[in-house]
């Protein structure tokens, strides 16, 4: 599902926020060292104090495929990629690239009379399709000819039923929750005459009753456990779900203008690369390149990098042309890197996004995926987009990025994590991540696709600094100078009690290492 949320949000995740409340974890640890600061960040800072000082680099421009981008975020001035070849504003396509105007990337899910915000899940999208041609039909009164597309079309029925019913549960459920709280709140709110308390004016309640007793319990509760702020994402969550992303009835495309059937057509989009909603963008942009010397809100990982700007994924599932598209655009106008935070798990369009991955790895792009918060094993459960192409072939500039937590132990790997040991490269920082949000905000974000970014980050560095490395090289770097962790087994995702090694989830069996990724590379 869209940026890979966690279900529904940390509501689920109530015991490990409980675990790691009893440790203080500093809010850029992400760039620290396990063996100076206890933290299993990458070990940025170490890397620029004792190996990069007074060392020249270039920039790198990195591609950023998302939901947009706050280019005029304060900790992302001058870190913004800049179109030198295009005049801005005058509708005029001076480089001849076929985009108009696109002075920072550009929009694949805007048109002339609006920008896309929510989507359709794709299975929606290929469950309506299908149900136009067969709802009603049975084997009997088909063409043969049309077998294959039939047995697809019962398949997409089963699942999407199975989701919708799962996800009108949990909204059930919710509801029950939401309204414990309302009461409880309203409850407290009459007893304290304040229409806002505190945790302090709460404390200052004393109960008389049983219910009473029960009802500041459980507002003490949500204090410390920030329900408020839970149930107003979990509010967001699932009128998404339910009024979009399984709404059958829901189509917006007809806002880009574009033939949606014609998956290789080019020129379609706008330039407002901002797009309505670009938390998740601006948070991953941030995380690669905030600017690190204005002593202000965060600390990228690349202190010479431009952010190239691709909104192509909304808030439902990215079809697969704008990908494709974003990735051509990318590997045209002067991209390195691209970070990818997103996936599905159907690709009705797959050969036309493998062509573009493979017109980036000729061009010689690494290319950074982030592999998905569904706590499952990617060997038996496909993600894409995807290196294993429909050819055979596996993309050799890839890179599939899991979730790590701050603090080693059984909890090391984020409990939503996908993993892998044939299909998952490395992991990454992606539990309690802060970056840049809209309007000059910071905020705390967990996810494989907060820990993609910091593998692009580091990718970036080292690109940086020796611009000469090819990107098998990077791409080897950063695998084998990857931190081991061996102290103690770890839970697998998703499981309570079963635990393995943490080298039996990924292939390289660690975790990504800015300062171990430099070291290589020098003595390369």
């Amino acid at each position: 599902m869209k940026f890979f949320l966690i279900g529904i949000l940390s509501l689920f995740f109530l015991d490990a926020i409980k675990a790691q409340e009893s440790v203080s974890i500093p809010s850029n640890w992400f760039n620290l060292d396990h063996r100076e600061n206890n933290i299993w960040g990458v070990s940025t800072e170490k890397a620029y104090q004792q190996l990069l000082l007074n060392k020249p680099s270039k920039t790198v421009i990195v591609a950023v495929i998302d939901n947009g981008v706050d280019i005029n975020h304060e900790d992302l001035i001058g870190k913004i990629w800049v179109n030198a070849n295009e005049i801005p504003d005058n509708k005029i396509d001076d480089d001849k690239n076929g985009y108009v105007d696109d002075m920072n990337g550009w929009n694949f899910l805007g048109g002339k009379i609006g920008d896309v915000e929510f989507e359709n899940l794709e299975i929606t999208r290929q469950y309506r399709d299908l149900k136009k041609i067969f709802e009603g039909k049975t084997k009997q009164n088909i063409e043969k000819n049309q077998l294959a597309d039939y047995g697809k079309f019962l398949d997409y029925e089963r699942d999407y039923n199975k989701q919708l019913l799962e996800i009108e549960t949990q909204f059930a459920e919710f509801a029950k929750m939401m309204a414990v709280y309302s009461k409880a709140n309203d409850f407290i709110k009459s007893n304290l005459k304040k229409d806002n308390f505190s945790e302090e004016d709460l404390a200052s309640l004393q109960p008389t009753t049983e219910d009473e007793m029960v009802y500041k319990k459980f507002m003490e509760f949500a204090f410390q456990n920030n329900l408020k702020s839970q149930i107003e994402e979990g509010q967001n969550y699932f009128e998404a779900s339910l009024k979009y992303h399984y709404n059958l009835d829901y189509s917006p495309r007809g806002l880009v203008g574009d033939d949606e059937n014609n998956v290789y057509e080019k020129g379609y989009g706008n330039n407002h690369v901002q797009g309505s909603s670009p938390e998740h963008g601006t948070h991953v942009a941030g995380t690669i390149a905030a600017n690190r010397n204005n002593n202000i809100g965060v600390k990228g990982v690349a202190d010479n990098v431009k952010i190239m700007c691709l909104r192509a994924v909304p808030n439902g599932d990215e079809r697969d042309k704008d990908v494709a598209n974003a990735i051509i655009y990318a590997a045209d106008n002067g991209a390195e890197i691209i970070n990818m935070s997103f996936g599905k798990t159907i690709s009705p369009d797959k050969k036309a996004v493998d062509d573009a991955i493979e017109y980036a790895n000729s061009k010689g792009i690494l290319m950074i995926h982030a592999s998905g918060n569904e706590a499952k094993n990617i060997d038996k459960n496909s993600v894409y987009p995807s290196r294993k192409l429909l050819n055979k072939t596996t993309a050799a500039n890839w890179i599939e990025v899991g979730a790590n937590a701050a603090i080693g132990g059984i909890s090391l790997v984020g409990n939503f994590s996908n993993y892998g040991k044939k299909s998952l490269d490395l992991f990454a920082p992606g539990v309690g991540i802060t970056s840049t949000t809209p309007a000059n905000t910071y905020k705390m974000l967990d996810g494989t696709s907060m820990a993609a970014p910091v593998v692009t980050g580091v990718a970036a560095l080292l690109k940086s600094y020796f611009p000469k490395l090819t990107t098998t090289e990077l791409k080897y770097i950063l695998e084998e100078s990857v931190e081991p962790y061996e102290a103690t087994k770890v839970l697998v995702p998703g499981s309570k009690n079963k635990k393995v090694k943490f080298k039996k989830l990924s292939i390289s069996g660690g975790t990504v290492n800015a300062y171990n990724a430099i070291k290589m590379a020098l003595e390369m």
